[in-house]
C-alpha cells in the first residue's frame, strides 16, 4: 500500500490545516476570507493522483507536464497582496492555474482563467489579474486586458530573481511595485529576448 492510498480524507483535511497554520499564518497570510478559502478547497484534487501525498508540503510540486503547482505560500501572499474584494471580476492566467482560480473564486464575483499564450483582451477587462507565474517581460496585453481602475499581482523576474509584485494601470501603462521576493516559476512565453555577447 502506498502512502496516497494511506492518506484518506481526514488525512488531508489535517494536512491543509497544518498548512494553513505552519506555512500561512506564520508568514503574515492572516486574512480570515483568505484562509477560509485555503481551507475549502482541497489543494490535492489539483496534482496528479501520484503526488496527492506531497501537495502539502512547502515548496512546489511538479505535476508531470512541464508546468508545477506554486507553493501554497506564494498563492496566498498573491491573494494578500490583491485585496480581492467581492465585486471583483478577476482573470487567473497561468498554464496549471485551477487551484489559484478555485482560491479567488471563493473571495470574487467572477472568475475565468486563461493559458499564457491566449488572448487575454478578447475576454473583456477584468478589475484583477492573478498571473501565476513570474514575467521577464510583461506582454502589453495585460494592460489591454485590466480595468481602468485595476490590479495585476504577478511574479517578476529581475536579475534572476522572482518577485511578487502588484501593478495598477498609470497614464495606460502597467506600472508595478515590487513587494517581496516569492517561490514562482518563469512563464516560459514571457522570457527575456536572448541577449547576444561577445
Amino acid at each position: 500500500m502506498t502512502l496516497v492510498e494511506e492518506r484518506g480524507p481526514s488525512e488531508m483535511a489535517q494536512a491543509r490545516r497544518a498548512m494553513i497554520d505552519s506555512q500561512l499564518r506564520v508568514s503574515g497570510v492572516n486574512d480570515p476570507a483568505i484562509l477560509t478559502a485555503f481551507d475549502s478547497v482541497a489543494r490535492e484534487d489539483f496534482v496528479p493522483a501520484g503526488r496527492r501525498a506531497v501537495a502539502y508540503v512547502d515548496r512546489a510540486v511538479p505535476l508531470g507536464d512541464g508546468s508545477v503547482l506554486a507553493p501554497a505560500l506564494t498563492h496566498g501572499q498573491m491573494l494578500t497582496a490583491a485585496e480581492v474584494v467581492p465585486t471583483d471580476s478577476v482573470l487567473v492566467i497561468g498554464k496549471a492555474c485551477a487551484y489559484l482560480a478555485a482560491l479567488a473564486g471563493k473571495l470574487a464575483a467572477s472568475v475565468a482563467t486563461a493559458a499564457p499564450d491566449d488572448d487575454w483582451a478578447a475576454q473583456g477587462t477584468f478589475s484583477l489579474i492573478l498571473v501565476d507565474g513570474a514575467l521577464e517581460v510583461v506582454p502589453a496585453a495585460l494592460a489591454a486586458a485590466l480595468a481602468p481602475e485595476g490590479r495585476v499581482v504577478t511574479g517578476l523576474v529581475e536579475r534572476g530573481v522572482t518577485r511578487l509584485a502588484l501593478g495598477r494601470k498609470v497614464a495606460g501603462e502597467l506600472v508595478f511595485t515590487t513587494l517581496a521576493e516569492a517561490d514562482f516559476a518563469a512563464i516560459p512565453e514571457y522570457a527575456a529576448p536572448a541577449k547576444w555577447s561577445f
